[in-house]
């Protein structure tokens, strides 16, 4: 929604009457965002190995570029060049540029280009990777970015969830992570929209397990959940006093119909801190219509609800009490790309390159223009200083006056701290800390009230480890914090995990810690004890490393033929392909394994390694060794012939030229012969990731065959 007044009502690249100001030569299938004379486009260029995303800085008046960063995609299953599919987000208050990129990049930008501060969201919290490529927005609010994704963390964030992580906007510390649902059916870009609800600052958005969820936005507190899907929900929500308006397009979950559009009551009365979330039902219902929409969000404009449909109608619905009003065929279908409300009029385009701009009416909408862009439009257009901006999957588009009015933005400030604030508990900054041995971070220590807001600053408290009653990893980080708030990691090479409770009177709060080894590392495994059993086969089994990131429910430690090996689990097909990291990020690195898998001549599972952001795999069913980042832009492989139930050495080298470009390299052979001196595979890439995180990666067909590791080495070249 948008207040700007006077924008085009015709848009005409050609003739008389033309308003076309400029065009920049990029695809995108997102939303341009506008502030403090520039634009912002998120776009990507090139093809095949050298497909990059494109962060773009324009000169508002001409389109002119004034600064842009580009990266490669990397470890990812994005398919049909779905990138960009979101938009950057700026913060009113320093100007600076917060972005999430498709394969889980978290960046935050200075006006002027510069990389403050960033996060792989993959290789740091566990980020699982999609085909869809559906990224969605970050959220600026207070000091506070917020962000999003589907992770598999460690300890009691191990199991795959839609988690939402918030992080200071200035320094990138964690804040805090929220997992508000179950286990999810899909990814959801869903973006959270912000509200003031009973005194606290919220935010409410969809799920990958298909909820309407409300978080505290200060704590990351779930506060109540509604579930609309069997899916996920990818729509954002529209907020129209005390109803929550949200859509989805998969099955639903009293009926086998597909879709729904609904009217949730947010309940009056929230859960106090450290309660239980509220579960929302049918009876907090307001309304519902059989509309289904599967990733195009609605608006709001007087009140009234247009959504576009999956089959290309426009709806109109009172918010309040889901009056409908009319529904209007537009085209065949909708995919992303959200209408925009501006001027009392609305601004839709759609995946066939038409865009229209369009009256509504209470029996109807008025066609006021219809236009041919080049390339799909899939995401929302921009108005802003009377212009109109529009990004397809060919260039970004600016319509309108070279000289705009200068409007503001009205941005939804918070509520101001209630009255009956009290001193409640203790924030930790960083609440979720990555160590070194020997390495060092400080802790600040604030008093919170029960809405989350910060009451005193820096207060002095005492810590100690802390294990949760319902841990069921008994572990404690190698590390203690000292008298002046530095959490200290012992020196000893080794990797471990654990929690920190901090008390001050009688407040208190937790943070979290892990300690990865730095390189060389190796693992042998027969250190490690067999004290629990396998669910499914009764075997004698052992945990791997708790900072291994996801590790704990892909991997288990097992006695084979008198040696102990990692052994992937078999129980979850969600698992059924595990990603873990080892060790932090780094570059310059050579890694090796023996690896096994279990399997017969129809089936096979595939092994392999990460280095520097690539996969170094022996797939099995193909017979081959394969060195890929994306299946669809860096991938190469050469015969192998490898067979189940027989050890294989596995090793590579990523190196890196002063221009950028690199060679990745691997080589296997049998266990007990020789290593070959000439290397089994290089693949050459031009824009080479210049560092990544060592890992693994197991792929089980559907769950049927085991694959093993053991003794891994990982060093500097």
């Amino acid at each position: 929604m948008s207040n700007e007044k006077g924008l085009p009502l015709k848009l005409s690249a050609e003739g008389a009457g033309k308003n076309l100001l400029w065009t920049f030569e990029i695809s995108g299938r997102g939303q341009p965002v506008i502030a403090n004379g520039r634009v912002y486009s998120w776009g990507y260029r090139g093809d095949g190995p050298n497909l990059q995303e494109v962060l773009s800085c324009l000169n508002e008046a001409d389109g002119k570029l004034i600064w842009e960063y580009a990266y490669g995609d990397y470890l990812s299953d994005t398919v049909y060049s779905r990138y960009s599919i979101g938009s950057p987000t700026i913060d009113p208050e320093t100007g600076n540029i917060h972005l999430m990129t498709t394969n889980g990049g978290v960046y935050c930008f200075s006006p002027e280009g510069k990389v403050l501060w960033q996060y792989s969201l993959m290789e740091r919290f566990g980020r699982l990777t999609f085909p869809n490529g559906r990224t969605g927005a970050p959220v600026v609010d207070g000091n506070l970015v917020i962000t999003r994704g589907v992770t598999s963390y460690w300890g009691a964030d191990g199991p795959a969830r839609d988690r939402f992580y918030a992080f200071d906007k200035r320094t990138g510390d964690p804040l805090w992570s929220s997992t508000p649902g179950i286990e999810p059916k899909d990814s959801s870009f869903s973006t959270p929209v912000l509200a003031n609800v009973a005194g606290r600052r919220v935010f409410i958005a969809g799920t990958g397990c298909g909820n309407v969820a409300c978080i505290d936005a200060r704590t990351g507190q779930t506060l109540w959940r509604f579930q609309l899907s069997a899916g996920g929900v990818n729509c954002s929500v529209l907020v129209q006093d005390d109803v929550v308006v949200a859509i989805h397009g998969q099955e639903n979950v009293d009926s086998s119909e597909e879709g729904r559009m609904v009217g949730i009551r947010m309940p009056a009365q929230l859960p106090a801190p450290g309660e239980p979330a509220l579960v929302l039902g049918r009876e907090d219902e307001v309304w519902r219509h059989p509309f289904s929409m599967f990733t195009s969000s609605g608006t709001l404009l007087n009140g009234r609800v247009y959504q576009v449909t999956k089959t290309g109608e426009l709806v109109s619905v009172e918010a309040k009490t889901g009056k409908l009003y009319f529904e209007k065929k537009m085209e065949n279908g909708q995919l992303h790309a959200s209408p925009l409300a501006a001027d009392g009029k609305l601004y839709v385009g759609f995946p066939n390159g038409t865009f229209y701009i369009l009256l509504p009416k209470d029996d109807g909408v008025e066609v006021v223009d219809k236009v041919q862009l080049e390339g799909e439009c899939l995401g929302q257009p921009t108005a802003w200083n009377g212009k109109l901006y529009v990004h397809t999957s060919r260039r970004l588009y600016c319509f309108g006056k070279a000289a705009g009015d200068k409007p503001t933005a009205t941005l939804l400030a918070a509520a101001p701290v209630p009255k009956d604030s009290k001193p409640f508990a203790l924030q930790i900054v960083p609440n979720d800390v990555l160590l070194a041995p020997g390495g060092k971070s400080k802790l600040a220590t604030h008093v919170i009230d029960q809405y989350g807001n910060i009451l005193e600053r820096n207060v002095k408290a005492s810590f100690e480890s802390y294990i949760p009653p319902t841990a069921l990893v008994k572990s404690v980080m190698n590390g203690s914090v000292d008298a002046t708030g530095n959490l200290v990691a012992s020196s000893t090479n080794a990797p471990s995990a654990g929690a920190f409770k901090a008390t001050a009177g009688a407040l208190s709060g937790l943070c979290r810690g892990r300690v990865l080894p730095t390189l060389p590392y190796r693992q042998d495994f027969e250190k490690f004890g067999l004290t629990a059993t396998n669910v499914t086969d009764g075997a004698l089994i052992g945990f791997p490393p708790l900072p291994w990131i996801g590790a704990r429910l892909k991997w288990e430690v097992r006695d084979l033929e008198g040696n102990k090996v990692l052994a992937k689990t078999l129980e979850n097909l969600l698992f059924q392909r595990a990603i873990t990291f080892i060790a932090p990020e780094s570059s310059n690195y050579t890694v090796s394994a023996d690896v096994m898998t279990d399997g017969n001549k129809r089936t096979r599972s595939n092994i392999g390694l990460i280095n520097q952001r690539y996969f170094i795999t022996l797939i099995g069913n193909q017979q081959i060794l394969e060195i890929s980042s994306n299946h669809e832009r860096v991938k190469e492989s050469v015969p192998f012939t490898w067979a189940p139930k027989q050890w294989y050495c596995l090793k590579s080298r990523v190196d890196i030229a002063p221009d950028g470009s690199g060679v990745v390299r691997a080589k296997a052979w049998p266990k007990g012969e020789p290593e070959p001196a000439a290397w089994t595979l290089e693949v050459k890439h031009q824009y080479a990731h210049k560092s990544g995180a060592p890992g693994l990666i197991g792929f089980s067909p559907q769950s049927l065959f085991r694959v093993y590791v053991d003794n891994i080495a990982i060093q500097h070249n």
